[in-house]
């Protein structure tokens, strides 16, 4: 089983906690990336990003001081800041957790394309759906992330659309499953999808995954924070979990 998360735009600096194990797989590309990212003038940077002039100094800033050094990198699971990660609490992680997420979890990276969780990364800010002035990020990768993943097996893709397009058109659609979940709204009754409880969700699936070691067929076994499977509203491709009561509140900055 492969798990697919997607990076994060808010990263913390390189810290003196939990060392890098590996290296990207595509960091040739990523080195190209940021030459080419570094060509490019605040202006040009704020109006690709749609952020402001300040925002773009910064980020360019941030692309200058990119660099592959050891004293630079960090883990890239414990480097990313969102909500998908405070679901998935990699810094409670044991030596075997991380051990197995290393061998079963990917994160898309608009500039890295793939990473295991804990290759070092600099921190950098490019969404893989940014459209570059010289094109856009998924003729630039191609099917080269796709290539990363094994051959056969499950796919479990907790990875947002704009990051899953550069894996889910180069695979068997029968290997994906692409887990939804839902919250019951109080004033309604109504199950809906609410984006800050969904990306916490996605992180806590993933952890579960992780932590315990989970098979391929209990995937619906998924009870955490709150959800519980629900048959009727499922296919084998889309599981779907629904919380009557959002139990990750303590996870998210967003969420006290």
């Amino acid at each position: 089983m492969i798990i697919l998360m997607h990076s994060s735009k808010t990263m913390r600096p390189p810290t003196s906690g939990l060392a890098p194990t590996g290296t990207p797989a595509l960091l040739d590309r990523a080195e190209e990336l940021v030459g080419y990212l570094r060509t490019l003038s605040p202006a040009e940077l704020a109006r690709v990003m749609k952020v402001s002039a300040d925002l773009a100094a910064k980020v360019r800033d941030t692309h200058e001081e990119w660099s592959t050094k050891p004293d630079r990198q960090a883990p890239a699971a414990a480097t990313f800041v969102g909500d998908i990660y405070s679901g998935l609490q990699v810094d409670t992680f044991t030596a075997a957790d991380r051990a197995y997420a290393d061998k079963h979890l990917r994160i898309l990276s608009g500039l890295y394309g793939i990473l295991r969780p804990f290759d070092g990364i600099s921190p950098y800010r490019l969404e893989m759906g940014y459209r570059l002035p010289r094109g856009n990020l998924y003729t630039f990768w191609g099917t080269a992330i796709a290539e990363q993943l094994p051959a056969k097996g499950r796919i479990v893709n907790l990875a947002a659309g704009e990051y899953s397009r550069t894996v889910l058109p180069h695979v068997d659609p029968a290997r994906v499953v692409t887990p939804r979940f839902l919250t019951v709204d109080a004033a309604s009754g109504v199950a809906k999808f609410v984006v800050v409880h969904a990306k916490i969700a996605r992180g806590a699936f993933a952890r579960w995954l992780v932590t315990g070691r989970v098979k391929e067929g209990a995937i619906r076994e998924f009870a955490e924070i709150g959800y519980r499977y629900d048959e009727e509203r499922s296919t084998p491709a889309e599981p779907v979990f629904v919380c009557e009561e959002f139990g990750g509140k303590g996870l998210s900055v967003r969420l006290t």
